[in-house]
C-alpha cells in the first residue's frame, strides 16, 4: 500500500514538474519577437501573476543591440471576473537601477488567463556578460499590489 502511494505521488510531482517546464518558455504571437521566458509566480488575491522577459537581436550601424521586453502574464483563479492593473521595471543586474517600463490594465474573465502581455520594452547595448531583468507587480481592483515576480536574461547570449 505505501509503495502503491509513494507511486501516485511521484505520478503528480512527475506531471506538475512536466506543466511547469512547459509553461516556463512561451512564444509570443508576435512571429517576429525573441522567445519569452517568465519567472516565478506572486498573487494579489485570486489573480496569480509572472513575469516575462523577451531580448530580441539587433543592430544600428556597427553596434549590436538587444531589445528587452516585459511581459505579463495573469490568471484568475476566483469565480468573478476582475480588473487588474499592473507595472513592469527593468535593470541592469551589475550596478543598475530600476527603471518603470511600462503599465497597464487588463480584465481577466472568471478563470481566465492572460496569455504574455507587452507591458514596455528597452533597447540596450549588447556588451558580453551584461545580464538584464525585469520585475512585474499587479493589483486587483480594490486589492494591494502584489509580490514581485522577476525574470533575467545574460544579454548577449544567443
Amino acid at each position: 500500500m505505501i509503495e502503491g502511494t509513494r507511486a501516485l505521488h511521484m505520478s503528480r510531482i512527475g506531471t506538475i514538474l512536466g506543466a511547469a517546464a512547459l509553461t516556463v518558455l512561451t512564444i509570443p504571437a508576435n512571429a517576429h519577437a525573441a522567445a519569452v521566458a517568465c519567472g516565478g509566480g506572486v498573487s494579489t488575491g485570486r489573480v496569480a501573476v509572472n513575469g516575462c522577459i523577451s531580448a530580441q537581436r539587433g543592430k544600428e550601424g556597427r553596434v549590436y543591440t538587444r531589445e528587452i521586453t516585459a511581459y505579463i502574464k495573469a490568471r484568475n483563479t476566483g469565480p468573478r471576473a476582475v480588473n487588474v492593473s499592473y507595472e513592469a521595471f527593468f535593470r541592469v543586474v551589475d550596478g543598475g537601477y530600476w527603471v518603470k517600463l511600462g503599465s497597464g490594465r487588463t480584465y481577466i474573465p472568471a478563470g481566465g488567463t492572460v496569455e504574455p502581455t507587452e507591458v514596455g520594452a528597452s533597447t540596450r547595448v549588447c556588451a558580453p556578460g551584461v545580464k538584464v531583468e525585469i520585475r512585474v507587480h499587479a493589483r486587483a481592483d480594490g486589492g494591494a499590489w502584489s509580490g514581485w515576480s522577476t525574470a533575467g536574461t545574460a544579454q548577449c547570449q544567443t
